[in-house]
């Protein structure tokens, strides 16, 4: 194989610029194969737009014709996992945008059948590609901070008015998109949480549903993490502030690392605050501090063009990935932790995920929704 031809499932909002990036030569090694759209007025653009490349009503049709050896699927978020399973049983390579499904239950069956088949599994985790995360992962992995003490992530500058929730069908109900900014919003910051610190043990949380829209789904998150060697975490995130705050902070013995602004401060310790500890005799001594500027690359390095230029490499080349789609789960696990403690009052075991639990409360939640979406108006289907 000399290049992948991938195909587009979706040809919405993300699928379109999927498409662009694909069929401009973006992507060494992989070029547009094509697109499936169950809408026929969206076939209809792809057609216009996309000449030379076939355009199927579903996504069997593609996995049938032979025209794609691999798949990016780009639709509503329970779809997810549905149509990676099939694609692997038709022997596709499969990159599954965010997040990898609603619940943890429908991901790990994805996960054994990527597992069973010999192909590429990633998943559109654009975030891993940021320089200035790479370069905290990197100073975490090489012991630059020492022990890390709390983690506050103040992420809130999603503000989406109810214009958009009313966007589409699909959005803000639990039986269409199975969750409002956690499942929408936030997967990236969660999967980056895991990614650079690892999983919490222990999740609690507090949550607002419907707190600033007319929405059934949550708008307002604050969660808290614990980690059995004693580190604590703070997520917060919202759909109502604006403008919002993107803060990433991380206190740890050698200081005090903030992102905001996508660039990257270290109040550096000389010595570890454990070390002054032990050795200082004065009552309000601090230890010496530099501040610190990290170099790294602001430009938010290169997202959704990066990770499939590493699903080519990974095809054609046999190199890692730098997003797998197994760890899909370790996100959203994150995520139904925060909803299910939120449900239940609970502090939740995330070692011993009550898979069960949360799947039959969220059946709950979908069997006695208010939402008559039909009722509203929307701008597009």
């Amino acid at each position: 194989m000399e290049k992948v031809r991938m195909g587009v499932i979706g040809f919405g909002n993300m699928g379109t610029s999927h498409c662009g990036n694909l069929y401009a030569g973006k992507v060494p090694g992989m070029v547009l194969g094509g697109i499936c759209d169950t809408s026929e007025p969206r076939r209809t653009v792809a057609k216009e737009k996309y000449k030379d490349v076939p355009v199927f009503e579903t996504a069997e049709e593609m996995y049938k014709s032979g025209a794609v050896d691999a798949v990016v699927i780009a639709v509503p978020h329970y779809d997810h996992t549905s149509l990676a399973i099939k694609a692997f049983e038709y022997g596709l390579h499969v990159l599954v945008e965010k997040p990898a499904g609603v619940y943890t239950k429908q991901v790990k069956e994805m996960n054994e059948a990527a597992a069973k088949s010999d192909k590429v599994f990633g998943i559109m985790y654009n975030q891993r590609t940021n320089p200035v995360y790479q370069k905290l992962r990197e100073m975490i992995k090489r012991g630059d901070l020492g022990h890390i003490k709390r983690i506050t992530w103040i992420i809130t500058n999603w503000y989406r008015p109810q214009a958009y929730h009313d966007s589409s069908t699909w959005r803000s109900a639990w039986k269409t998109e199975g969750g409002g900014a956690l499942i929408n919003q936030n997967p990236h910051q969660l999967d980056l949480w895991q990614w650079m610190f690892g999983m919490p043990d222990k999740i609690f949380s507090k949550v607002s549903f419907g707190k600033y829209y007319d929405i059934e789904v949550e708008d307002d998150v604050f969660a808290y993490f614990e980690y059995a060697n004693g580190t604590t975490g703070e997520y917060i995130t919202s759909t109502g502030e604006a403008p919002g705050t993107n803060r990433l902070e991380v206190a740890c013995d050698m200081g005090k690392i903030v992102i905001e602004d996508n660039k990257m401060t270290f109040n550096r310790n000389v010595i570890s605050e454990r070390e002054h500890n032990r050795i200082n005799t004065e009552p309000f001594d601090f230890p010496e501090c530099w501040e610190c500027n990290i170099p790294a690359d602001f430009s938010g390095g290169e997202q959704h063009v990066g990770i499939f230029k590493s699903f080519a490499k990974a095809i054609l080349e046999g190199k890692e990935l730098l997003a797998k789609g197994e760890e899909g789960i370790k996100g959203l696990t994150i995520s139904n932790a925060i909803h299910l403690s939120a449900w239940t009052g609970e502090i939740i075991d995330v070692n011993n995920f009550d898979d069960e639990k949360f799947y039959n409360i969220l059946q709950d939640k979908i069997a006695n929704s208010t939402v008559k979406k039909e009722e509203r108006q929307y701008i597009v289907e």
